[in-house]
């Protein structure tokens, strides 16, 4: 996904979540209900999140430097983990912790309940807009490729964070208002705390994953492996080559790949391609001095062949793979 589609994606969760999470905690201090804090808290950690992945976004689009030659496009995988580690902490402890806590201590009778379920549903209605803008990038992203799939291994990882999370948050919004609303059936606070606890479950689930995924992303992880293989057909369909050596593929970013491919040249079929003019020239040599010169001649013909052979091979994996910004093509 392009750097303007992941920016509309996360500054519209920025601004949605911000809204609810003031509702939310509103609700929270006319009703006392533990659910509805964790609610609360929840869409705090997604507002500082996403913050996070915006300045994860606009960092990643600094110019590449000396020290950084390749750009700081990596970087936003930087703040994404941490953003995501925020989730797990912030997100899941505190309200994990907040949901036990509660079923040990002795409960006032939650009030108020009509207007807190007034505003899990405006959350609700927020978060699924949210939600629809992100996906609708995710997919036009995707070009038809299966969405899941795409998500969890092509996604630029701040998106799949606003996805999941927005997900997470309309799930998060029900969950709070059965036990909201099954506390207030049964007189019993266990219902209330039970949501704290499926919330902050819930939450660490979705850290968990994102962790997981810009872990391997920081790492090095491999370009998905329907255009590697695209990659090894176009370099074995070349006529020139032997056999590939060695092939390594990196995700620099979402947009941006780099492959490196050692390659088995095989010399006859290049020298077949240099045939025709062989004869005329032997047919003019007379001497060694001749003879070398004819020698010196046809090896540079043989490398400057070789050099447009690899040429063609990049361009074809360009097209074919447009993400392949960086690419070391090596005669082995």
């Amino acid at each position: 996904m392009a750097a303007g589609g992941s920016k509309l994606a996360v500054g519209s969760a920025i601004a949605g979540n911000f809204l609810v999470m003031c509702a939310k905690f509103i609700a929270f201090a006319v009703t006392g209900s533990a659910a509805m804090l964790s609610e609360g808290i929840h869409t705090l950690a997604d507002v500082l999140n996403q913050i996070l992945l915006m300045v994860g976004i606009v960092r990643s689009d600094k110019s590449p430097t000396e020290v950084y030659q390749y750009g700081y496009k990596s970087e936003r995988y930087v703040w994404a983990l941490i953003s995501a580690v925020g989730i797990f902490f912030l997100g899941c402890g505190f309200t994990l912790y907040h949901g036990i806590s509660s079923l040990f201590h002795e409960h006032h009778e939650l009030k108020g309940l009509s207007w807190a379920i007034g505003v899990l549903i405006f959350a609700f209605v927020v978060e699924v807009m949210v939600l629809i803008i992100a996906v609708r990038g995710v997919l036009k992203a995707a070009k038809g490729k299966p969405f899941f799939k795409y998500l969890r291994k092509e996604a630029d990882p701040a998106v799949a964070a606003v996805v999941l999370e927005d997900a997470a948050a309309c799930i998060g919004v029900l969950i709070a208002m059965a036990a909201i609303i099954l506390t207030q059936i049964t007189h019993n606070h266990i219902w209330d705390a039970v949501g704290s606890i499926a919330i902050g479950i819930l939450l660490g689930l979705i850290a968990i994953w994102l962790i997981k995924r810009n872990a391997e992303l920081l790492v090095g992880a491999s370009i998905p492996e329907h255009l590697r293989e695209q990659v090894v057909t176009i370099i074995e369909q070349n006529p020139a080559v032997e056999e590939i050596v060695d092939l390594k593929t990196r995700i620099l970013d979402t947009e941006t790949y780099r492959i490196k491919a050692d390659v088995r040249f095989d010399g006859e079929a290049l020298v077949d391609k240099l045939k025709d003019q062989l004869k005329p020239a032997y047919e003019k040599i007379e001497t060694y001095e001749q003879f070398e010169a004819f020698a010196r001649e046809f090896g540079d013909d043989v490398v400057e062949l070789l050099a447009d052979e690899i040429d063609n091979i990049e361009r074809k994996i360009k097209q074919q793979v447009p993400q392949a910004e960086h690419m070391d093509i090596e005669a082995e």
